[in-house]
């Protein structure tokens, strides 16, 4: 019984079939339900069967949106559809990637081929979700990775392009694919198809692939140099080398994808060395010391590579120079570099027959790149040059001493007056209008080169301040290198020479100038620059607009960097600015260079030939300009706004250079201080020595005069001296005499005035005693009286009252009487005391006079003393005169002199008695 049911039961349906059913019934239903019932079933299998229902319902679904359009609900439910079929569920892509990933685990040969092309056309569709599905899958990289060892070319080919595909912007990816040992599976491949020479379409495939898992991948890079592949650079471009230096060489046929396997193996040297990376300097280092810098140079400067291939020598030349910039150690040692000379013969005929190339001749490589940068060729070479000089650049960068000693070899041969083809200054300042030819870029190159060794380095710009034409010993004006370099380019202007030549010399002088001080105003020492530079600013030529706006940036700079005592002043210049040219002109002829295409797209305009032109390339700029133009541009506009009185000071690794306006007012000030001291001395100094002149003839006169009174003084002397000896006896007899006499006088003086002391004396005591007994008996009577008077007075006041009125009245009366009495009696007593003190005086005063005289005849021993002291000194005088004294006239004239003295202190003592 149920097997009769199961054989009548109806099929079973799979998604495919009942998907196809419901899209009949959407198509051929007549009633809005019924379509609404379709449409709901399909929606059930959008989002797990996409596909199936796209390609079996999608024309219906639509077709109903335009039919029931009305009916909201059926359209809402039709555009619910159609969303899930454009976001189907991620689980089911998955799956899907995974199912064809699996497929790479069998030998089958159409299985795995066709599996990769799958995934390469789904990846080409939706490359992001392909990663991210091949990434999470299980062993997906793996399996991937592992096609690479596959023998069959078809199936490798088609992996190297699948993970070339999905790898060039996941890092994640690039990480596990390289730690699948790809570098040595890509280098295996490599090897395998004839290297870099040999190599086909496969090698290039691999580059891409090996170029996509080191972009920007500092793990990655970090582990192919830590594995030794490096070397391994370094031997496929030596081989290369070898391969073309052979006898045979290399077929004409197989250099076009040759130099097509060199480029891309120098654009995978140069992701190591991107600008700023943090692996870049290890980089350097690697490479460096595993050689990959020497076979590069030897690319470059090998004839028998096709130098007209430019792209390839560029690359060359450039990644060079990436490969030392800004490391100094590499730098150094690049420079010691030797390489082949480039215009060495490798081959030489002998009696028609090609002999065996002799030992090539090598030279400096700076030496090299000089000739290879500046050394007129065709346009076609225009690339080569630019790299060598990209190359000479990098050697330079950041490096003061290696800048330092080039361009002190460049002045050095510049001011030995030696020809050299390579010097830059000699191409920028003795070049001849005939030896420049119809090629602007020696100038250009030699500018450029300049400009690098000048730019924010102010110890080769004071190097090359030191550089000028002219002797000032001979008479011939002293021509400084700016001042040369701004006639060159005044002088190119005016003959109309190519805009690159003048553009040279304006990036020279802009990138010299700013910052600078002591070289702006060098530059303002020639008077008619600024002059001759308005005038190229004004002109209305169309066609020389970067040369205009150049002149405009670089009189900017001048007036930025200009002070008030420079050769022409920041105010004149303000004014020649703003009358000469205006405000308007200076600031529109800087806009239109910032806005000119050569500026303002320089980083995306191809900066090397182009054989379309057919003409000279389109190079006007140096990269590091560009970017101190748009880096400056905004200062340069505003520079004409500042104030003349407000000078811009310059600032070095945080220090100011140079001498502040501040100081130098001080400094001035001081200066101006001490000149006018200076004056001032100078006028004190010609007082002083006119003063000395007129003391001096004074002197002069004195001396005259005190000969003549000296002469007059001897002969006085003498005739005094004569009289002296006459007068000398008399004076001593006089003297002697009056002495005697003298002495008998005050002996005799004495002797009375002693007799009336004593006779005085004695007169004195007896009176005084007189008078004292006398006084003494008055005043005992007087007592005994009072005594009497009171026993009267006593009795009677007994009596009566009367009596004793009467009493008292006689005793006052009596007593008045003694009292007169007794004060006569007093004052007699005080006039003989007086009397007495009279005396006493007298006295003293004679024993007074006795001891004046006695001083008086001490005070003449001190004259005589004197006087011979006196005479010791004229003694002296007329020796000092030179007179002859003998000492016998010597103590005769003493001798003489003191009688005399003598005499006369008696006579004055005489007289004063």
């Amino acid at each position: 019984m149920l097997r009769i049911l199961e054989s009548q039961a109806p099929a079973k349906q799979n998604a495919t079939s009942t998907i196809a059913t419901l899209s009949g019934r959407l198509q051929s239903a007549t009633l809005l339900e019924d379509r609404r019932a379709a449409i709901l079933g399909l929606r059930s299998f959008a989002k797990v069967y996409p596909a199936s229902v796209a390609s079996g319902g999608l024309r219906n679904l639509i077709s109903c949106l335009n039919k029931d359009v009305e009916d909201v609900d059926t359209t809402k439910v039709v555009l619910e559809t159609l969303l899930m079929l454009f976001n189907p569920d991620e689980s089911s892509r998955q799956e899907n990637i995974t199912a064809l990933l699996d497929l790479l685990d069998t030998d089958d040969f159409f299985s795995r081929l066709y599996a990769l092309q799958l995934i390469s056309a789904i990846s080409s569709a939706r490359p992001e979700r392909t990663q991210e599905c091949v990434y999470t899958a299980p062993l997906g990289v793996s399996r991937l990775v592992a096609v690479l060892d596959d023998t069959r070319e078809a199936v490798r080919s088609e992996g190297l392009l699948l993970l070339t595909a999905i790898t060039p912007s996941s890092p994640d990816l690039q990480k596990l694919v390289a730690f699948e040992n790809a570098f040595d599976r890509i280098f295996g491949i490599i090897d395998g198809e004839g290297a870099l020479t040999h190599g086909g379409i496969i090698v290039q495939d691999c580059l891409s692939l090996l170029a996509n898992l080191l972009r920007l991948n500092i793990s990655n890079q970090s582990y192919f140099r830590e594995t030794g592949w490096v070397k391994k650079l370094a031997s496929l471009l030596g081989e290369a080398i070898r391969e073309q230096d052979s006898p045979e060489g290399v077929a004409e046929w197989a250099r076009t994808q040759r130099d097509k396997n060199v480029w891309g193996l120098l654009a995978v040297l140069r992701l190591f060395l991107v600008k700023g990376s943090l692996g870049t300097q290890a980089n350097q280092v690697s490479f460096w010391h595993n050689g990959v810098l020497i076979q590069v140079l030897d690319i470059a400067f090998r004839e028998s590579f096709d130098v007209p291939i430019r792209a390839e020598v560029l690359q060359a030349i450039a990644t060079a120079a990436d490969l030392i910039r800004s490391n100094r150690g590499l730098q150094e040692a690049f420079g010691q570099h030797e390489v082949h000379n480039p215009h060495s013969r490798n081959y030489q005929h002998v009696n028609g027959h090609l002999e065996a190339p002799p030992a090539p001749s090598t030279v400096n490589v700076i030496s090299g790149l000089l000739d290879l940068a500046l050394a007129p060729t065709s346009v076609f070479a225009f690339d080569v040059r630019l790299g060598a000089c990209e190359c000479l650049k990098a050697y330079l960068c950041g490096h003061t001493q290696i800048k330092q000693f080039f361009l002190g070899r460049a002045i050095e041969g510049h001011t030995s007056k030696i020809e050299e083809a390579d010097n830059i200054l000699n191409i920028l300042i003795d070049d001849s209008d005939a030896s420049r030819g119809p090629d602007p870029y020696r100038q250009w190159i030699a500018a450029v080169l300049l400009f690098h060794l000048l730019y924010e380095d102010f110890d080769t710009k004071s190097l090359a301040m030191g550089v000028s034409e002219g002797s000032a010993d001979e008479g011939e004006e002293v021509v400084t290198c700016i001042q040369a370099l701004s006639a060159k380019l005044i002088s190119g202007e005016h003959k109309g020479d190519d805009e690159r030549v003048s553009i040279g010399y304006l990036m020279v002088l802009c990138g010299w100038l700013y910052e600078d001080h002591q070289a702006v105003n060098d530059f303002l020492g020639e008077g008619s620059n600024v002059q001759s530079i308005i005038q190229l600013i004004a002109r209305k030529d169309q066609s020389r607009l970067l040369v205009s706006g150049l002149c405009a940036l670089l009189l900017g700079i001048v007036y930025e960097f200009s002070t008030k005592d420079s050769p022409i002043s920041r105010e004149m210049i303000h004014q020649i600015l703003t009358n000469r040219l205006g405000r308007e002109q200076y600031v529109d002829k800087i806009t239109k260079l910032r806005e000119h295409p050569m500026v303002r797209d320089f980083e995306v305009l191809h900066q090397g030939y182009d054989p379309r032109l057919g003409s000279l390339p389109e190079v006007f700029f140096d990269r590091t300009f560009v970017d101190f133009l748009k880096d400056n541009f905004s200062r340069g506009m505003r520079a004409i706004d500042r104030a003349p009185e407000i000078e811009v000071p310059v600032v070095a690794n945080g220090i100011q250079k140079g001498v502040s306006r501040e100081l130098v007012d001080s400094l001035k000030a001081q200066v101006d201080a001490g000149a006018q001291t200076i004056h001032k001395l100078e006028s004190d100094i010609l007082t002083l020595e006119r003063r000395l002149g007129q003391e001096q003839a004074d002197h002069r006169k004195a001396k005259e005069s005190a000969t003549v009174e000296l002469g007059r003084i001897k002969s006085i002397n003498e005739a005094l001296q004569r009289n002296h000896e006459e007068d000398s006896g008399r004076q001593l007899k006089d003297h002697q005499r009056a002495l005697t006499e003298n002495q008998r006088t005050h002996e005799a003086a004495m002797q009375s005035l002693q007799t009336d002391m004593q006779r005085i004396k004695m007169e004195s005591d007896a009176s005084a005693e007189r008078v004292r007994s006398r006084n003494e008996a008055e005043v005992a009577d007087l007592k005994a009286t009072i005594t009497r008077l009171r026993t009267e007075l006593e009795k009677a006041s007994k009596d009566h009252v009367q009596d004793l009125q009467t009493a008292h009245e006689e005793y006052t009366s009596k007593t008045a009487t003694l009292e007169a009495r007794l004060q006569r009696a007093e004052d007699k007593a005080s006039d003989a005391k007086k009397r007495a003190i009279e005396l006493q005086k007298e006295a003293e005063e004679k024993e007074g006079a006795r001891r004046t005289a006695q001083a008086e005849l001490d005070d003449m021993l001190m004259v005589l003393g004197d006087l011979e002291e006196k005479r010791v000194r004229d003694k002296e005088r007329l020796k000092s005169h030179g007179e002859q004294i003998s000492d016998d006239e010597e103590e005769d004239n003493r001798e003489d002199e003191d009688k005399h003295e003598a005499k006369e202190a008696v006579s004055n003592e005489a007289d004063v008695d």
